[in-house]
């Protein structure tokens, strides 16, 4: 929430509490399901705002620059990376990606939620940079052989890239443990319905909300 909205509410009341927005990571081996749940939650949420990633790789049919994500060269790429200007990076199948640092951060100053749709090492990354600012769930399939029927289901890649992802997924599933949460997506609607809940209950925290002090101020001003 704005500060112009929360000056429109009446003082003293819940929705007046000023928030300090949070990074929701979600991550997940490909195809289990994180950007379905991603652009669920964008839909449902409009104070969730996506972080949209620099790549270096070409588009996908569909995909549309400046949404999707925003395809730069390497030369770009790297420029942004040796200024600070990126929160995190990493290398995937030989194409970087990275996620610029200003757009985050004015969203959160504002009270706004950013959803990452980043792997592993971007997770790591993050949590050094921001650890209290943030809140990780791993997306898990239900099944190794249901994750490679959405992939081929998915129709974006050869048979070489599928097998390629397949075998990169161990590696992605054995850093499960190093998030604050687990999601089995056996259903993509439990699995949202358990990502709002956690989303909630991340908002309530009490250093997210620095208006709180006030709130109890006018509260005990009442007695």
């Amino acid at each position: 929430m704005t500060s112009s909205a929360q000056s429109d509410l009446r003082p003293g009341s819940k929705a007046a509490i000023a928030r300090r927005g949070l990074m929701l990571v979600l991550s997940s081996p490909s195809g289990a399901g994180k950007t379905t749940l991603s652009r669920k939650l964008l839909e449902a949420d409009p104070m969730v705002t996506l972080s949209v990633s620099v790549t270096t790789r070409p588009p996908r049919p569909g995909e549309v620059d400046g949404r999707d994500y925003r395809f730069i060269s390497a030369t770009q790429f790297e420029a942004m990376r040796r200024a600070g200007d990126l929160l995190e990076y990493a290398e995937v199948f030989g194409n970087s990606y990275g996620t610029p640092r200003a757009p985050v951060e004015e969203a959160m100053a504002s009270g706004r939620d950013v959803l990452f749709d980043i792997d592993w090492q971007g997770t790591q990354q993050l949590r050094e940079q921001a650890r209290s600012d943030m809140a990780s769930i791993f997306v898990l399939p239900p099944s190794i052989a249901e994750l490679e029927r959405r992939l081929r289901a998915r129709a974006q890649d050869d048979d070489a890239v599928i097998q390629r992802r397949m075998a990169n997924a161990a590696d992605e599933l054995s850093h499960w443990a190093e998030y604050d949460y687990v999601v089995i997506n056996d259903s993509i609607d439990r699995a949202f319905s358990e990502i709002r809940t956690i989303l909630t209950a991340e908002r309530l925290k009490r250093e997210r909300q620095p208006g709180l002090s006030g709130y109890v101020r006018d509260l005990v001003g009442q007695l």
